[in-house]
């Protein structure tokens, strides 16, 4: 009986060391964490932002068509669309007498 008391308690006294190399290696981690925290959380929301504007392809041309009203202007964008109206309004007129022929 005094064999395995002894036993006994070596087991726990190695147990208790593991306890505390543990305990310890959790700080340690916790740490570690801690310090990682703000730049992950910033590249996180990179991603985010990379996943959204990937999933609204119109809102990035809209963005896109900002930066180029303020290169060319407002009045440049208003020529280049009434040119693109009087373009459309004269090739849809153009199908209707060809469908209209046939």
């Amino acid at each position: 009986m005094l064999i395995m008391n002894k036993q006994t308690l070596g087991v726990m006294q190695h147990r208790a060391e593991l306890l505390a190399r543990i305990a310890s290696q959790r700080e340690q981690v916790a740490g570690m964490g801690a310090r990682w925290r703000a730049p992950l959380a910033f590249a996180d929301q990179g991603l985010v932002a990379v996943r959204f504007l990937g999933s609204n392809p119109v809102l990035v041309a809209g963005v896109v068509a900002i930066f180029v009203i303020r290169r060319r202007g407002v009045v440049g964008l208003m020529a280049g669309a009434w040119r693109v109206w009087k373009s459309y309004r004269a090739v849809a007129a153009f199908s209707a007498r060809l469908t209209s022929r046939g």
